[in-house]
């Protein structure tokens, strides 16, 4: 079972599909591992192993799923599992709410055969780029605990970089998949906006702003996943084209000659550290190897005004949030429950109207008409993931005193991922460089509205060019 821990949920589910491994083994080998290592991440907040044994149990009475009896974890933030008590990583909602059902991307989850172990860490409503909420305290990174996980799915990426699972859930607001990929070492992809659904409770989050899919540690698996819970339900408000065959299959096909496209200034005009860059420059050069085309080239946006209208929507999103789970619980909001980087913010979004909510919103749709532009010459976008390699624990600390520092820190890490938010848009983080002090340095690909295939047929050759699935974090399994 040792010899499991690093497998990806692929092979994982092979071993239970040929009978060599059992559902429950598969399970209790999983129980061990988060806790023998999580003491030391903090990466898993709420453990549901009874539930897991008796889900595994069953487990073979759907032999036939692609991810029969392979364990899985959930982040703490949107997805809804019945009987699992929901967060969002806050205080405030500790103790008063338990999920009555599965929602629609659950669902898939269990319908795939994943067994669900229980509940991973996320910032506080999945605000901040960092996994270092003050109720649940903070996930340290498996590559160097004194350095922080990015975020929001951090307890997810922890999880998996050191083996407790080989995929786990996560959610994507600005970067929240792709940073904590990258800081991590892992592959993350934030798919099309509406490609998941939200649905039961949800038709979209903050405009379709907020999506959701998985950390892997293989192409195959995130493609894979992808398969089994892509799909709209009737009255989405979003509903991309559906692929043309299987993703799982378009990565068994090498990409045409694409169009690449260089940029390693994030939009925010920050500086980007040397190694963020080198890391850019070598897989520049892998996909020349490759046969694409590469040259330097950067879309041209307002970034000033998407990072205001940004800024300005997940302000009232934060109000939405708070407000919608006061209708729920019947709790009234007060400062002792929440950290106060987000009572602040919660304060400011209570004096915004909805007119200027919407022209926010409409700011960052011009936005992404001038982004789409920029993808009639070329196919994919290469980037750095972040504009830094993993950063110390602590790094985005609120006070009155910091306030300036800290949103200028938020603005500059997020420089390279949160457009593809604001637009729709696919983009992919894959840990192809590591540094000189082994911290892992993503890159991040950018694609067409609606085109996963294309990045995802990428990924799998430049997996295939430079390996790094026998990569493993100190702290690990």
């Amino acid at each position: 079972m040792e010899n499991i821990a690093f497998l990806d949920a692929t092979a994982q589910a092979e071993l239970v599909r040929s009978k060599d491994v059992t559902p429950l083994e598969m399970v209790n080998a999983a129980i061990d591992r988060i806790e023998k290592l999580n003491p030391d991440l903090n990466a898993v907040i709420m453990p549901f192993f009874d539930m897991a044994r008796d889900a595994a149990t069953r487990a073979l009475d759907h032999s036939d799923a692609p991810f029969c009896g392979v364990p899985f974890l959930l982040k703490d933030l949107v997805s809804e599992c019945e009987g699992m008590p929901r967060t969002d990583g806050s205080a405030y909602l500790a103790g008063q709410y338990v999920s009555k059902e599965d929602c629609e991307l659950v669902r898939r989850y269990k319908q795939a055969g994943l067994i669900i172990m229980g509940k991973t860490n996320s910032s506080e409503y999945g605000l901040l780029p960092t996994t270092e909420p003050g109720h649940y305290g903070p996930t340290c990174n498996p590559w160097d605990l004194s350095r922080g996980t990015g975020g929001s799915s951090g307890g997810s990426s922890a999880a998996v970089a050191s083996g407790m699972v080989a995929a786990a859930h996560a959610n994507d607001g600005g970067g929240s998949i792709r940073i904590p990929a990258s800081a991590c070492g892992l592959v993350g992809l934030k798919p099309t906006r509406g490609r998941n659904s939200l649905a039961p409770n949800y038709g979209d989050i903050l405009g379709g702003i907020i999506c959701e899919h998985v950390v892997t540690r293989s192409v195959r698996d995130s493609a894979a996943i992808l398969d089994a819970t892509n799909g709209s339900v009737p009255g989405e408000p979003y509903a991309p084209t559906p692929p043309a065959y299987p993703y799982l299959e378009q990565i068994k096909q090498t990409p045409k000659r694409l169009r690449i496209a260089l940029g390693t200034e994030p939009l925010t005009g920050a500086e980007t550290h040397a190694d963020c860059i080198a890391a850019a420059h070598a897989t520049a050069k892998l996909c020349e190897d490759l046969g694409h085309d590469v040259e330097i080239a950067s879309p041209q946006v307002d970034s000033r005004a998407m990072l205001k209208s940004f800024g300005i929507a997940f302000t009232n999103y934060l109000v939405w949030a708070i407000q919608g789970w006061q209708q729920i619980t019947g709790r009234e909001p007060a400062e002792e429950h929440f950290e106060p980087v987000t009572w602040k913010m919660y304060q400011h979004g209570l004096g915004m109207s909805g007119g200027k909510y919407l022209l926010a919103m409409q700011q960052l749709q011009k936005i992404n008409r001038d982004f789409g532009l920029f993808f009639e010459d070329y196919d994919v976008w290469l980037t750095p993931t972040l504009a830094q390699p993993p950063v110390p624990l602590g790094y985005f600390e609120y006070t009155p005193e910091t306030r300036d520092e800290h949103f200028k820190r938020l603005g500059d890490f997020t420089g390279f991922t949160l457009i593809a938010n604001a637009t729709g848009q696919p983009g992919i983080s894959l840990p192809l460089h590591w540094n000189d002090a082994n911290l892992p340095i993503g890159t991040h690909f950018t694609g067409r509205y609606g085109d996963e295939a294309t990045l995802l047929s990428l990924a799998a050759q430049l997996e295939q060019a430079k390996p790094w699935a026998d990569r493993r974090p100190p702290v690990s399994a």
